[in-house]
């Protein structure tokens, strides 16, 4: 889907590094980098995490003494290789009794609750371990705590008013955490806390000559780290970059290997977006449409062959999330076009609900309607087949905080929303269905004094015509990994069409030419179909990423078109 945006480019802040390619050197500088990033693991921040030094004890004192644990992980990717992580360092460091066990997003909703820790057979383990949740899981922690089990809670999303009564609690974003970093996913925090584990054991003599080797675990961090979208400050960058570096290697779990093969990726060539757009939607369609257990046990396979098997039933699910989303898609255009037209301008945010939708694929729907409108969309479906409840996903454009939104309405209505919780830019909630209206009006009313102007986007600026190389493509990628909030390059140009045609399922082929010379290159806008056949102005001002396209041995430049540029005469 192609948007129409206003664009600003972005000014280099320091000088450009010597000994770079001269493209890279000018993207680095536009982001304050002056020389070749060093993403040694040598540079990793110190693991200064409140709480690690009391986690780490209780599960020394675990594996010394032959204590059950339960890793307890969530339904989405990050929650997915955090908990593959924990199982794995934990046997590395000698633990004899690891289980581990994932919320149903359908049975049990989000986090350690009181069903799931009911359903935990007595007697239940000694030492439960929550991996990317449990900081709002008041009820549940207290119960595991009261059936006699000690609690370490390791999360990163934002704490509440309150905090669990947990036996050890690490999460970067509690007040007055030490760590320098509010970044982390959830896959970092406990590979931190295993870390600390292994500092402790090796100082107690526990392995003798020969101690784990933890960085043996970075893919699966890199993973969860770009699928959660958390940002790219430079400490995850270091974390993403190792891990890319093991895949590219080859050194390289089972599970993601065969997620990537599935996907159609060479391991070679693997940067971060193929974590973010091929291994982990694969990964996340287990935890919307089925069990993350599927996925959980690819990624703790041990040969190639059984993770095969399991990449393959993920891949079947990913391509049943995408059949699902379309047709839910579909209906929730209808809704926004019909509420544009008898609202305008006036349309702050929307709410879209259908009682055939899946509630496993609200969110992906959410954020496609959020980005095509630039305004925030919560879509709802039932909790469960003939549920009185609603289950909400809410995704927002940047500069207004979705979560944020959420206390505000619970705020100023007690007792609307029974359950929300989220980030910046996406949250989830459940609402009684019959409440649907009244939140709604809460949702525009807390809305209406928001300002949600035209799209603007940031460009690194354009290419000239000598640019247009395959060796700018490498250079760039020897520089990254991009990801959020450390943008991959973007750059605009202004060019004249030469050729176009409808390609796949709906995508848009090109053949360019930029206007400041240089040769014709081929360029692809995905899902834009529709633009094959409409008068386009010449010439046409994009925005765009430059990528390499390997197809049967040869390796070519393509641009991958992301926006339309509103050009001040456009007004």
């Amino acid at each position: 889907m192609i948007r129409q945006v206003r664009i600003q480019r972005r000014s280099p802040t320091v000088a450009q590094a010597p000994d770079l390619h001269p493209v890279a050197a000018r993207v680095l500088a536009g982001r304050g980098l002056d020389k070749v990033p060093d993403y040694a693991l040598s540079g990793l921040l110190p693991p200064t995490l409140s709480g690690l030094g009391r986690g780490a004890e209780l599960l020394a004192q675990a594996i010394e003494r032959g204590q059950r644990i339960l890793v307890v992980g969530d339904f989405d990717a990050d929650g997915a290789t955090g908990c593959a992580v924990a199982v794995r360092a934990l046997k590395l460091m000698g633990a004899k009794h690891v289980d581990w066990l994932v919320p149903d997003r359908f049975r049990h909703g989000y986090g350690l609750s009181p069903e799931l820790v009911t359903e935990i057979g007595a007697p239940i383990p000694d030492v439960l371990l929550t991996v990317d949740q449990g900081i709002s899981s008041l009820d549940g922690v207290a119960l595991a705590r009261q059936r006699g089990a000690r609690v370490i809670v390791t999360d990163h999303h934002l704490p509440g008013p309150d905090l669990p009564a947990a036996d050890a609690i690490i999460n970067p974003c509690l007040a007055d955490d030490p760590f320098p970093s509010r970044a982390l996913a959830g896959v970092g925090v406990v590979f931190y806390l295993m870390l600390a584990l292994r500092k402790l054991l090796r100082e107690r003599n526990h392995f003798g000559q020969h101690q784990p080797r933890l960085d043996a675990l970075l893919d699966l961090v890199a993973l969860g780290t770009v699928a959660d979208l958390v940002p790219l400050d430079e400490n995850n960058r270091r974390l993403v970059a190792q891990g890319l570096s093991r895949i590219r290697a080859g050194r390289v779990n089972p599970g993601i290997r065969a997620l990537l093969e599935v996907a159609g990726r060479n391991l070679a060539w693997v940067n971060a977006s193929d974590l973010g757009f091929a291994a982990a939607p694969r990964l996340n369609a287990a935890g919307r449409l089925d069990d993350m257990g599927i996925g959980i046990r690819c990624l703790l396979a041990d040969n190639d062959r059984e993770a095969r098997s399991l990449a393959d039933r993920l891949d079947q699910l990913n391509a049943e999330r995408r059949s699902i989303q379309d047709d839910m898609q579909a209906h929730a255009e209808v809704q926004a076009d019909r509420m544009s037209a008898e609202l305008g301008d006036a349309v702050q945010g929307l709410c879209v609900f259908d009682p055939d939708w899946h509630q496993g694929v609200v969110g992906l729907v959410a954020g496609r309607l959020m980005e095509r409108l630039q305004r925030p969309v919560i879509a709802f479906a039932p909790a469960e087949e003939g549920s009185d409840m609603l289950k909400g996903s809410g995704r927002s454009p940047a500069g207004l905080h979705m979560r944020d939104v959420l206390v505000d309405i619970s705020s100023a209505r007690p007792g609307l929303i029974p359950r929300f919780g989220g980030h910046a830019r996406a949250a989830g909630l459940s609402l009684a269905r019959n409440r649907l209206d009244d939140f709604r009006a809460a949702f525009e009313q807390r809305l209406a004094s928001e300002r949600f102007g035209e799209e603007f986007v940031t460009t690194d600026g354009a290419l000239r015509g000598d640019e247009f190389t395959i060796e700018t493509v490498d250079a760039l990628d020897q520089v990254g990994p991009w990801g959020q909030a450390w943008p991959e390059p973007l750059f605009d140009g202004r060019f004249r069409i030469e050729s176009r045609r409808v390609v796949g399922q709906d995508h848009l082929k090109l053949r360019l030419r930029s206007t400041d010379g240089g040769p014709g290159v081929d360029a692809i806008a995905f899902r834009a179909g529709r633009l094959c056949h409409q008068e386009l102005p010449e010439p046409l001002h994009l925005t765009y990423r430059p990528e390499l396209n390997r197809w049967r041995g040869q390796v070519s430049l393509q641009l991958v078109i992301q926006h339309l540029v509103k050009d001040q005469a456009d007004v």
